[in-house]
């Protein structure tokens, strides 16, 4: 029998509930909570537990849970698994207390006095926001994780406590409504059993999947239930001959080993299965074996031994002793074929292992020691709630936050290399582009290229376990839109966004300012001519920060320029006359450079060039968008006049412009070459090219996005594209239908 430590620490929290002594104290000795806080706490540390619990008692008199129980039967349960994970005085006295906030008339201040600020602040991170009115409840539930989260960071022991708290809720869920039962199972999956997961709290995290799945999949749940039931004992001769086989040739080598057998959770069986799609019949790995050893060395020892024993299946090891998950977790994988060429499963570990994998981060409190495995772990969490703190920073609203949260909570890693030979553990699927973020926020926003395995790469290449990757920076790079479109983690997610939306708003004012110009001259009044006082009236009437935030409205398209002219020189006029002095007049031209950012967008339907007659749509979400005169798609727009503007090409722009072509071509060898080069000898470059299916005829078309500086450019190249004997027609379209359709 393992020692009493060890035994806790492998035990289903759920455990911690049996009825063998009473949960409530009508006999404080012979209680749960004392027996169980016996086995580490002192005499004065309970008596202050139990001071806290005639306290919370005592607040929640009168108060009843769905289940008809007295209100403080949960805190007790909630504190109770906590005893169980051997969590230190203060953590089991918030556990008692962390409703009282919330739900009763108890301040935070009364908590700070009567049991010191550790508690009341780890109390007020777990109280939600009631106080606060939010626009939805969803609003309001990111917003409560977002400052659990952060208490979080400050405090880890903060979550532990709600997560015991999930978990007895869960536990006790029977007596909710079946639509609030699948909330709360789908709110428990995505981010409760994720960041238990991550924390390395092995046994609450696979009871809450569990619990989950049975109250938001209850048919699912049962079926299962019932083929596990049946498999077992189908199977219990063959795990029984195979355990005996494995402890008799360990005792052969004089190896000591605890070998037992296990059974996966209810749940992973369930992903199994659905992300396979394949039937419970065909799954054969329901079982697995844990070896526990007394070191590392053994550890090593044990896997030969069984390599020898059973052949191992090929890619199907997994070393992570030298290569720790992100959670502390460290364990030797294997998988073998076993007798009838079952496949086993096989994990091996020593005993220091095995108390991370069951506590997680929660072994600092359960065992009070120094090892270098506890502090590496240690380490990691407090990276990974610095990510947190950097992620959040970064996000626009809460519920941006709650949906980087939600990416990085990933269940699988990847781990590359540094090109210093450090590793670091990414999320599944993660490019190069997730690997220079997490490296740092300023290798992220400058990278350019990318180096795997010592070979150049696209910057959106997936990473594998072992990759060794370099980034290549330059100092004037900046992020770029797309990288939104295959990046997987919060973090660079949110650094990308914060970044575009930031430049976004940089050069959305540029434009805005323009614009308010132009509306002003139009009225004959010059922008010099308009006063503070009259902006800060115009603030105090439009409820905004500063003239900045106007501006970027008037660039954004939210605000009509015109309309914000007419109320600034009104400002500054006595009421009546303003009509008789600045009657209405055409507005004037806007000057388009072509380098404005995204502040004004080239509409891909008819990809305006310098040169081509051009008009301005004002698009609330896109800014400003630029159409050619003659684009099928403006048709749309014209009931609303007020939102077009004249714009005209700077003569002294520079830029590249994409433009499409659409050339028949005979259909020989040779002949894109052909094109290609013709393309390139005019100082032009390809950025896209697609043909359409051949018919074995003998012409075809190709669509190319070319990139030129003008109208001149364009034709210069048409001429040279014509003079290619085997091109038939061309012509410049208007964009494709789907480029069409996303105007």
């Amino acid at each position: 029998m393992p020692n009493d430590k060890n035994h806790h620490a492998g035990k289903r929290a759920a455990d911690f509930l049996k009825p063998a002594a009473p949960l409530l104290p009508a006999d404080r000795e012979d209680s749960q909570l004392t027996l169980a806080l016996k086995k580490y706490l002192k005499p004065s540390d309970i008596e202050q537990v139990w001071e806290a619990y005639r306290f919370g008692d005592a607040a929640h008199q009168g108060q009843i849970r769905k289940s008809g129980e007295p209100y403080i039967t949960h805190p007790v349960s909630v504190a109770l698994i906590l005893a169980g994970l051997h969590l230190d005085t203060p953590t089991i006295i918030a556990a008692l207390l962390h409703d009282v906030v919330e739900d009763t008339g108890i301040t935070k201040e009364e908590v700070s006095e009567k049991f010191g600020t550790q508690v009341a602040e780890l109390v007020d991170g777990l109280s939600k926001l009631d106080k606060i009115e939010f626009q939805s409840a969803t609003e309001a539930q990111a917003e409560n994780f977002r400052k659990m989260l952060l208490a979080m960071s400050q405090d880890v022991r903060v979550i532990l406590v709600k997560l015991a708290d999930r978990l007895h809720n869960m536990q006790t869920l029977d007596v909710m409504k079946p639509d609030k039962r699948r909330r709360i199972a789908r709110e428990t999956l995505e981010i409760y059993a994720p960041i238990a997961n991550r924390l390395g709290l092995n046994e609450i995290y696979q009871e809450l999947e569990d619990l989950s799945f049975k109250n938001h999949y209850p048919m699912r749940y049962e079926v299962l239930s019932k083929a596990i039931l049946a498999a077992r004992g189908n199977r219990k001769e063959v795990v029984g001959k195979i355990l005996d086989a494995i402890k008799g040739r360990l005792a052969e080598m004089k190896i000591e080993a605890d070998v037992s057998g296990r059974e996966k959770h209810l749940y992973s069986i369930y992903k199994k299965m659905t992300g396979k799609t394949i039937a419970f019949s065909q799954i054969f790995d329901i079982y697995g074996f844990r070896l526990i050893v007394k070191d590392l060395p053994s550890c090593y020892a044990v896997l030969g031994v069984l390599h020898g024993l059973y052949k191992p299946i090929p890619g199907k090891f997994k070393d992570y002793i030298a290569i720790p998950k992100a959670n502390g977790y460290q364990s030797l994988h294997t998988t073998l074929f076993g007798p009838f060429g079952t496949p086993i499963e096989i994990q091996i570990r020593s005993q220091e292992m095995h108390n991370i994998a069951d506590a997680g981060v929660a072994a600092h409190w359960l065992y009070k020691t120094t090892d270098a495995d506890f502090t590496a772990m240690q380490q990691q969490t407090h990276q990974w709630l610095q990510r947190l703190l950097d992620i959040q920073s970064e996000s626009a609203d809460s519920l941006e936050f709650l949906e980087h949260l939600k990416v990085d909570l990933f269940p699988d890693e990847v781990y590359v290399f540094t090109p210093k030979g450090k590793i670091l553990a990414l999320s599944k699927g993660a490019t190069a582009v997730d690997f220079a973020y997490a490296v740092h926020t300023d290798i992220g926003n400058r990278c350019v290229a990318v180096k795997i395995n010592q070979e150049l790469a696209p910057l959106r290449s997936e990473l594998r376990n072992g990759d060794h990757v370099e980034i290549i920076t330059a100092a004037h790079a900046h992020p770029n839109p797309a990288w939104l479109n295959y990046v997987v983690s919060g973090k660079a997610r949110a650094h990308i966004r914060h970044f575009l939306k930031s430049m976004q708003s940089t050069e959305s004012a540029h434009l805005g300012e323009r614009m308010l110009n132009q509306a002003l001259r139009a009225l004959h009044t010059d922008a010099s001519k308009i006063d503070e006082s009259q902006w800060q009236k115009l603030l105090r009437d439009y409820g905004a920060k500063n003239k900045e935030e106007i501006l970027t409205d008037i660039g954004l398209g939210k605000r009509l320029n015109v309309m914000v002219a007419h109320q600034l020189i009104a400002m500054g006029e006595e009421h009546g006359e303003r009509h008789a002095k600045h009657p209405n007049k055409p507005l004037g031209t806007i000057t388009i450079r072509g380098s404005e950012g995204m502040a004004v967008q080239f509409a891909q339907c008819c990809r305006p060039i310098p040169g081509d007659p051009i008009l301005g749509f004002i698009n609330k979400d896109r800014g400003l968008v630029i159409h050619t005169h003659d684009c099928p798609s403006i048709r749309k727009f014209r009931v609303d006049p007020d939102k077009w503007l004249d714009v005209e090409w700077d003569p002294q722009g520079n830029r590249l412009f994409k433009v499409n072509l659409k050339i028949a071509a005979a259909n020989k060898p040779g002949m894109l070459a052909t094109i290609a080069s013709a393309i390139a000898d005019a100082n032009s470059n390809i950025d896209n090219i697609s043909m359409e299916e051949s018919d074995n005829s003998t012409y075809t078309n190709i669509l190319f996005t070319v990139q030129v500086q003008d109208r001149v450019h364009l034709a210069d190249l048409m001429r040279r594209l014509r003079k290619i004997p085997d091109v038939v027609r061309m012509n410049r379209t208007k964009g494709t239908g789907a480029e069409q359709r996303a105007q």
